[in-house]
């Protein structure tokens, strides 16, 4: 009984992460209604979040580490904060100006056909048949719901699509390369790290082409620059990787198919998106095909 509770628990924490994640794409458009770049958004999400950030890595900076830790495995916590928090949410921030919140999900979704395609090629793991035919599954899917969308809002859809299949590779190519690293830190401190980082990349970022004009938009904006920051940011990061600790990565892999449904939801209510049957079809086929791959996975685990 005790562990079901505990399982069920883990699970529902992880829902709630992957939900409050999926509000990030439609929060960031709502900004952009008030005539908010995506740098000037970047940065108003990141000013927030440092500071939780910051107060988490000093409350954690005398907690024992599991690993002994050494000036390399610094400077990959650089690399891993620049590539996949950095580039991976300036591609995303920047594609959401030309595309739908609810199709930047989906294919934010492809993250996994990527872990799986990087894993083959530098590390040399062999893909099964079996998980050839969800990754090929899943890329028809992104062509049925993509390709409509470019009849519909003409070729800015392919720019968009390009930044975040760009998010997505860069996004995957830091959990490829960070899972021996976790280990060394602990999730919360690494998180933290990596996080800050990322923050100083943008503020640098800011510094070299931004406007320094942040300071004049209504009020909304900052708002709205607050809950990204805290409920699709700081919050579910923690949320994920308690779940991830509860219930596993390869369980926590299939219910994360909640996120695209999500984010398609919220955008229906909230920016008032439509899909065409045919991109419901398209979108549905991509979340078959991953939840493919991962169960794959789970049955390897």
């Amino acid at each position: 009984m005790k562990s079901n509770k505990a399982l069920l628990y883990g699970i529902s924490i992880g829902i709630l992460g992957i939900v409050l994640f999926s509000s990030k794409a439609v929060m960031v458009k709502l900004m952009y209604s008030y005539e908010v770049n995506a740098l000037d958004a970047l940065v108003l999400r990141m000013l927030f979040a440092f500071p939780i950030y910051l107060a988490i890595a000093y409350a954690y900076r005398n907690k024992e580490q599991p690993i002994v830790t050494t000036r390399k495995d610094y400077l990959w916590i650089f690399v891993f904060g620049f590539v996949g928090y950095y580039l991976a949410s300036l591609f995303d921030f920047i594609g959401l100006t030309y595309i739908k919140a609810s199709l930047e999900r989906i294919i934010l979704f492809l993250y996994p056909t990527i872990v799986l395609l990087l894993n083959r090629f530098f590390l040399k793991t062999k893909i099964t048949s079996k998980q050839l035919l969800a990754i090929s599954i899943t890329y028809i899917g992104i062509i049925i719901a993509f390709g409509q969308e470019v009849q519909f809002s003409g070729t800015d859809t392919y720019i968009g699509g390009a930044f975040i299949l760009l998010s997505a590779v860069t996004y995957a190519s830091y959990l490829v390369g960070s899972g021996w690293l976790i280990p060394k830190f602990g999730v919360v401190k690494f998180t933290a790290y990596v996080m800050l980082v990322s923050c100083m990349c943008v503020f640098v970022h800011y510094g070299i082409v931004g406007s320094f004009d942040i300071f004049h938009f209504p009020w909304q904006v900052y708002l709205l620059g607050f809950l990204i920051a805290c409920f699709a940011t700081v919050i579910p990061s923690f949320l994920v990787s308690e779940s991830i600790k509860r219930i596993s990565s390869s369980n926590f892999a299939i219910i994360a198919a909640i996120g695209p449904i999500s984010t398609i939801i919220l955008a229906v209510l909230f920016l008032n998106e439509k899909l065409t049957l045919l991109q419901y079809f398209g979108s549905l086929i991509v979340i078959l095909g991953i939840v493919l791959i991962n169960l794959k996975k789970k049955k390897k685990d």
